[in-house]
C-alpha cells in the first residue's frame, strides 16, 4: 500500500524547485519585452513558440516583424504567425492576413488569404479586443472593395471549411 504513495512523491519531488509554469513563462518574457530585454524574451518565447504554443508564435513573429531583437525579416514573421493562426489564434489570424492583404512582399499580396485570415480573426477575437475588431472589419472592407465575387466565394469557403489544427 506505501509503494504508489513512495511513487507520487518521487513525481513530485522529481519536478524541479525552479521549474515554472506556463503562465509564469509568458508572464516573464512578455516582462522582458517590456523591458526591452529582447534576447531574454526570444530566448524564453522560441523554445515555447517551437513546442507548438500559438501565444509564444504569435510574439515571436511580431518580433521578426519588428526586428526587436532579431533581424527584420517578414518571411520568417509570416511563418510564426500561420503556425499559430491555423491553430485558431485570433492576433495571428488578424497579423497573417493583414501581411497577406497589405504587407511588405513576404507573404505575397492574397487578397483571398487575407479576407480568410482576418474574417476569422473577427470571429475569433473576445470583445476586449474591441479596436482590433474594429480595425479588421475596415481591411476586410479595404479588400472587399478589390476582390472579385469569385475571390470572395473562395474567402467564404475556405472560412467555412477552417478547423484549427491541434
Amino acid at each position: 500500500m506505501r509503494w504508489p504513495w513512495i511513487f507520487v512523491a518521487l513525481a513530485v519531488f522529481a519536478v524541479p524547485a525552479g521549474a515554472q509554469s506556463l503562465e509564469e513563462r509568458m508572464k516573464s518574457a512578455a516582462g522582458a519585452y517590456e523591458r526591452k530585454d529582447f534576447a531574454t524574451a526570444i530566448a524564453m518565447w522560441r523554445p515555447l513558440a517551437e513546442a507548438g504554443n500559438a501565444e509564444a508564435q504569435t510574439l515571436l513573429g511580431a518580433m521578426y516583424w519588428s526586428g526587436e531583437g532579431v533581424p527584420r525579416d517578414h518571411k520568417e514573421a509570416a511563418k510564426w504567425y500561420l503556425r499559430a493562426a491555423e491553430k485558431g489564434y485570433a492576433r495571428a489570424q488578424n497579423d497573417i492576413g493583414f501581411m497577406y492583404g497589405f504587407g511588405e512582399g513576404n507573404p505575397p499580396i492574397d487578397n483571398v488569404q487575407a479576407y480568410k485570415w482576418l474574417s476569422l480573426a473577427v470571429r475569433n477575437y473576445t470583445t476586449r479586443n474591441q479596436d482590433r475588431i474594429d480595425q479588421a472589419v475596415k481591411d476586410l472592407a479595404a479588400l472587399r472593395a478589390r476582390m472579385t465575387p469569385a475571390q470572395l466565394a473562395d474567402a467564404e469557403r475556405q472560412i467555412r471549411d477552417f478547423r484549427p489544427a491541434p
